[in-house]
């Protein structure tokens, strides 16, 4: 006859509470680990000896699948133990505030140097003067490798660099400028990307012939330009686009660009809004070389490679839940000259100043390679 159900999760129960009582009994152990640990300066995580003893765990287990569950419940189990000991040992290290500065906020005068790409009118210049205001000694360059190296080398103090678009996603090739020159993010700003037709003063949208802008503003202006005749040419930036028909002086060519394009260069405003998205929206961070951050801050941005094996990345991300730190965002690239390896760029709420945030990061630099802290800054999200 069948056992009652009742009397089997009854013996269940009884099973659990004692794995429950011997989980906490374990996890005492781990915080005399930890004591000694800290004493000696012997490292919380030791790879070979995890593999060791999940080898040896598993095969005390009988049969194939049994073996299996033991070594997935103990990788739990011992990395839980890690994050304990994390957290009493704390940033014995001091590497943090070793590495990165607290100051009261980012000094803003008429002498300050600030470098964007492209020219006057760019999203990226309204960026700057948004962040810095319009009194600042602001300089263009070409592209965004420029602006770093200008940064890099200490030719300019500050700089503004698109990273993401809320429709299209984060912008290509920014976080590898970023750990190529050594920069930090120190700042934020959001941008409300709101693409116009732009003309010259009197121009007949009927007898427009082609149309000037960067690929994102073509993009997003897809729907407008479908029953549209006429020629599409990319630009460099919108901006770029917008010089490009004021110079010209023709009445059968048109720019999509922003409304402080048409301002600056003296067009008229065709059709005021293009977007595709209603809510179209670029954020732009403000590099330095300096590794410093202001007192409000409220987002850190790290980056890490990781092998692709099995629970690699969500062990590192429970690093974050144990130490109640909300990610925001993360971003994966493959490494360029590791096959199957991924460098992951992360955002998170806290500061460098929050205990939290330091054993988070203390941990995840142990358990990663090429750990970077790319900045800490006040973000507007």
């Amino acid at each position: 006859m069948a056992q009652d159900i009742s009397v089997i999760r009854e013996q269940i129960d009884e099973v659990d509470s004692k794995i429950v009582e011997l989980i906490e009994k374990r996890m005492e152990l781990s915080l005399d680990i930890a004591d000694y640990k800290s004493r000696t300066g012997k490292a919380i995580y030791d790879r070979e000896r995890e593999q060791e003893k999940l080898e040896k765990l598993g095969n005390m287990a009988h049969g194939k699948f049994n073996a299996k569950s033991v070594q997935e419940i103990f990788t739990q189990i011992i990395a839980v133990s890690k994050r304990y000991q994390y957290r009493a040992i704390g940033d014995r290290e001091h590497f943090v505030d070793g590495i990165y500065k607290q100051i009261d906020d980012i000094g803003i005068s008429k002498d300050t140097k600030v470098c964007y790409a492209g020219v006057m009118g760019a999203f990226a210049e309204s960026a700057l003067a948004a962040f810095f205001g319009e009194n600042v000694m602001s300089t263009n360059v070409k592209d965004f490798a420029e602006v770093a190296r200008m940064v890099e080398e200490g030719k300019t103090d500050y700089g503004v660099l698109p990273i993401e678009n809320s429709t299209a996603g984060f912008v290509n090739g920014i976080y590898d400028l970023l750990e190529k020159h050594k920069l930090s993010i120190v700042g934020e700003q959001m941008i409300q990307v709101n693409q116009c037709l732009l003309g010259l003063p009197g121009t007949d949208i009927n007898k427009i012939k082609t149309v000037f802008s960067h690929p994102q503003g073509l993009m997003q202006s897809k729907e407008f330009l479908e029953d549209k005749n006429w020629k599409q040419v990319s630009m460099g930036n919108t901006a770029l686009a917008a010089k490009k028909v004021k110079e010209d002086k023709d009445i059968t060519q048109a720019a999509i660009a922003s409304e402080r394009a048409a301002k600056i260069y003296g067009l008229e405003i065709l059709n005021p809004r293009l977007n595709v998205s209603g809510e179209n929206t670029t954020r732009f961070v403000i590099v330095s070389k300096n590794r410093e951050y202001v007192k409000d801050a409220n987002r850190v941005s790290i980056s890490f490679s990781l092998p692709h094996a099995v629970g690699s990345l969500y062990n590192i991300l429970a690093h974050f839940i144990f130490n109640d730190v909300n990610m925001t965002s993360i971003e994966s690239v493959p490494v360029s000259d590791r096959q199957w390896e991924y460098c992951f760029f992360v955002d998170f709420e806290g500061s460098l100043s929050d205990n939290d945030v330091k054993n988070a990061l203390m941990a995840i630099r142990a358990e990663t390679e090429n750990f970077q802290i790319i900045g800490c800054f006040k973000s507007e999200k």
